[in-house]
């Protein structure tokens, strides 16, 4: 058996009248589904400080702070059906920021060069995350 790869994945919620969530959709890359903030971890890597720095790379958000973790997930990936292990963390940002906005990922890394349409939707969700990413919603007592 493989060594599971070692993720997380992002909950940023804003409070405005209700609890939203931040969610992009990958420009161009309709099949991808609507997602939330993931990715891997780097050899030595906090989970806390990767998960700021999945925020910042795939949103360009830069003021979400880390409340807590929510669930380590185990799920494998859902096309290679490669081991991973998931850490979902629980994440807010001010209300004041904005709606939505475009985000083009710098750098050299596996997403350089992609776009990204971030938005913040209102909780409970109207339609499922790609990749089962909104199993965990119901975890988070807000």
């Amino acid at each position: 058996m493989s060594t599971p790869r070692i993720r997380v994945a992002a909950y940023v919620i804003r409070r405005r009248q209700s609890a939203e969530l931040l969610v992009f959709d990958h420009v161009g890359m309709a099949d991808a589904g609507t997602q939330v903030p993931a990715g891997g971890v780097e050899p030595g890597e906090e989970l806390s400080h990767a998960v700021l720095r999945e925020v910042a790379e795939e949103t360009g958000l830069l003021n979400a702070d880390v409340i807590r973790p929510i669930v380590v997930d185990g799920s494998p990936h859902p096309r290679t059906r490669q081991p991973r292990r998931t850490t979902f963390f629980l994440l807010r940002t001010p209300e004041g920021s904005a709606d939505a906005w475009v985000h083009r990922v710098r750098g050299d890394g596996v997403d350089a060069g992609l776009t990204f349409a971030c938005r913040f939707e209102p909780l409970p969700l109207r339609r499922p995350l790609a990749d089962g990413q909104d199993a965990w919603l119901g975890n988070l007592e807000l």
